[in-house]
């Protein structure tokens, strides 16, 4: 864990509420760090232009919870081998609504926070695991913008894509 006198960094984000952060948490983010290597005023307000106050601090959660993780080196996928999905303390944090789920997901790619980033993205493949098209039209809001001719045509080309497992 951080300490009281661990240089500190100021996050704002999109509706300008200011975040006081450890240094080291908020290195978890190689946007941020990349910011800091490039920034001479350590005072200085980073922005956070495309994440709200709600996101981030969850964000800024995560990343203390992680604040000592090694980043993976190999980025390749590998279903079902994600140890941090695993970590009760993500399973609650990525226990939100779906809004505010996939804003966490957009936040970890802009933020560059793979952990966070793959966690959301597992999140979101569990939630569509075994549904069929029409159930995640529904759960994702998507509107069907086939005629019924297109769909046929499309399930009759693509039918091992339809076929229920």
């Amino acid at each position: 864990m951080a300490s009281n006198d661990e240089p500190k960094v100021h996050l704002r984000s999109s509706d300008d509420e200011i975040f006081d952060v450890d240094k080291a948490v908020a290195m978890k983010s190689l946007t941020i760090a990349a910011w800091l290597d490039e920034e001479k005023d350590p005072d200085e307000f980073i922005p956070v232009p495309n994440v709200k106050s709600s996101v981030l601090a969850k964000v800024i959660e995560y990343c203390k919870h992680h604040v000592a993780d090694e980043e993976e080196e190999d980025t390749d996928f590998k279903p079902n081998s994600d140890a941090r999905k695993r970590d009760p303390f993500d399973k609650q944090l990525i226990n939100v609504d779906q809004e505010t789920l996939f804003d966490l997901i957009q936040a970890a790619n802009y933020l560059n926070i793979k952990g966070l980033l793959d966690l959301g993205c597992h999140t979101v493949a569990d939630i569509m695991r075994e549904k069929s098209v029409e159930e995640m039209r529904e759960t994702f809001n998507i509107k069907n913008d086939y005629t019924p001719e297109e769909e046929a045509a499309v399930r009759a080309e693509n039918s091992w894509a339809f076929d229920n497992p």
